[in-house]
Parts: C-alpha cells; sequence; structure tokens
C-alpha cells in the first residue's frame, strides 16, 4: 500500500511525518527549511509510493483562522500547482505542538533536547498524523 504523508507547516520549519507502507504507524520523517519544502516533496515522491498528504489546518481556539493561515494557504497554493494529483486533506492542527512538547517531557527527554524546535515540529506533524489514521479506523 502507498503511504499517507503529513506536513506541519510554518513560517521557518516544516515538520514532516510518514505512514509504514500499511498505514498503520505514523513516524517522524525530519524537519525541513520551510522554503525547501517543494523541492524536498518533489525528491521524496519520486523515491516513495505516497497516495495522500494531510497539511495541518492551524485555528485559534474559537475556530478561527491563526495568524500564521495565509503563509499556510500560500503553501497549499504551491502544493498544488507543484503536485495537481496528489490527495490533499487539511486537518485541525490545534493542540499539536504543546502536545510535541509534553511528549517530549514524557520520553524523558533533557531541557536542552526539548529545545530543539525542529525536533518539536517533526512531533506535531506526526501527532497529527497518528491522528489522522486513529480517526480513520474507526
Amino acid at each position: 500500500m502507498p503511504r499517507i504523508l503529513a506536513i506541519d507547516y510554518g513560517i521557518k520549519r516544516t515538520g514532516i511525518a510518514v505512514t509504514d507502507e500499511l498505514q498503520i504507524i505514523a513516524s517522524g520523517l525530519t524537519t525541513i527549511p520551510s522554503e525547501t519544502a517543494i523541492a524536498f516533496l518533489k525528491d521524496y515522491f519520486a523515491k516513495e509510493n505516497v497516495i495522500k498528504v494531510l497539511i495541518g489546518e492551524p485555528r485559534q481556539m474559537n475556530g478561527q483562522p491563526s495568524e500564521s493561515t495565509p503563509v499556510i494557504e500560500k503553501f497549499v497554493a504551491d502544493f498544488k500547482i507543484a503536485f495537481p494529483e496528489m490527495k490533499l486533506d487539511r486537518v485541525d492542527e490545534r493542540f499539536t505542538s504543546k502536545m510535541a512538547f509534553q511528549t517530549m517531557i514524557d520520553s524523558g527527554l533533557k531541557k536542552k533536547q526539548r529545545q530543539n524546535k525542529g525536533l518539536v515540529d517533526e512531533i506535531a506533524a506526526t501527532i497529527l498524523l497518528q491522528d489522522y489514521l486513529t480517526r480513520k479506523m474507526i
């Protein structure tokens, strides 16, 4: 089966997670500079069979778009141009960064390791993807 890929797109960094081939387990893939995201994905899609991409949709607590929404919408538009055939789903990403940070604490990472914002972004993408897989199975 092909993989599903999740993107936690940010102004500076983008966390990327991917499923295994059976679409059961989400794993962090990497964190990249956001300006390289399309080039990275072109290379990745050439090597791996990906059927769907999830892109986080940032929302405020009241459900309104966050201040980073215009940046992410621009990326989504660029993505659709670069990959017109790829299935794309937008998913609510509220709390994923907070959950990622808590995951780092719970797993015993030292304070210096928890300051790695790239790791937070990668874990956030993994949480986003695992949540999607869990909802899909219900």
